[in-house]
């Protein structure tokens, strides 16, 4: 039995392969050979998907460099949480100390009710010194967060030391009062009948606590404004 004949004339393939590619007519490819347009189809694939891969990387590459910029926060914030939890206990502790602190502080606050009797107490503090009110006049209460605070205006004549005296026992009250805008100066002494007297004149201020009532109406007032700004 003969065997096929196997032989492939390569040359005359080669001649033939080059024959499609002569003369093309780039404005009309439908006309082409079907090697011209079997190679045209796998260079026009391959940029696509080249063009589709190199776009998908540069996406990819902004993702993962948006990820590295997080991460010098992010391990500052570890380093944050960490801090915050080995000193855990430590800062129970402080908060527990702190709001001692500002128990204490309330209980230097009065209430509205015992207003009087502190401005009451200030005006003896004068009087036990020997000296002489010219002007106790208590201000307009000015309502803050938590707190009111009252102002007085005060002018009290004297001598250097029982000033000077006045002023500490203002100072050793239970409740805060503190002295602002002092001016201490010396008085005519053809006015007093008296040598070496002194007037001193401050704005006395006293806080108290806010009531509930005082609470409550100062919240409404807030959630009033900010529905209105809505």
């Amino acid at each position: 039995m003969a065997k096929p004949n196997m032989n492939i004339d390569l040359n005359a393939w080669f001649e033939d392969a080059q024959e499609q590619f002569r003369g093309l007519n780039p404005n009309e490819p439908g006309q082409w050979p079907i090697l011209p347009k079997l190679l045209s189809f796998i260079v026009a694939g391959l940029v696509i998907v080249a063009l589709g891969w190199f776009a998908l990387l540069s996406s990819q590459d902004d993702q993962l460099q948006a990820e590295r910029d997080k991460e010098p926060r992010l391990k500052e914030e570890y380093r944050s949480k960490v801090a915050q939890a080995v000193n855990l206990g430590e800062l129970r502790k402080q908060r527990i100390q702190v709001e001692e602190y500002v128990k204490q502080l309330e209980k230097q606050l009065p209430g509205k009710a015992e207003m009087d009797a502190l401005l009451s107490d200030i005006n003896q503090a004068g009087l036990g010194r020997g000296l002489e009110f010219d002007l106790f006049r208590p201000g307009q209460v000015t309502v803050k967060d938590y707190y009111a605070e009252l102002p007085i205006s005060i002018r009290v004549t004297g001598r250097y030391h029982d000033i000077g005296a006045f002023t500490a026992d203002i100072a050793n009250l239970s409740r805060i009062v503190t002295l602002h805008n002092l001016v201490i100066a010396g008085v005519n002494a053809k006015d007093q009948g008296q040598q070496g007297n002194l007037y001193m004149e401050a704005t006395a201020r006293t806080y108290r606590y806010l009531d509930q009532s005082e609470l409550d109406a100062m919240r409404a007032e807030k959630a009033k404004k900010k529905g209105e700004k809505k």
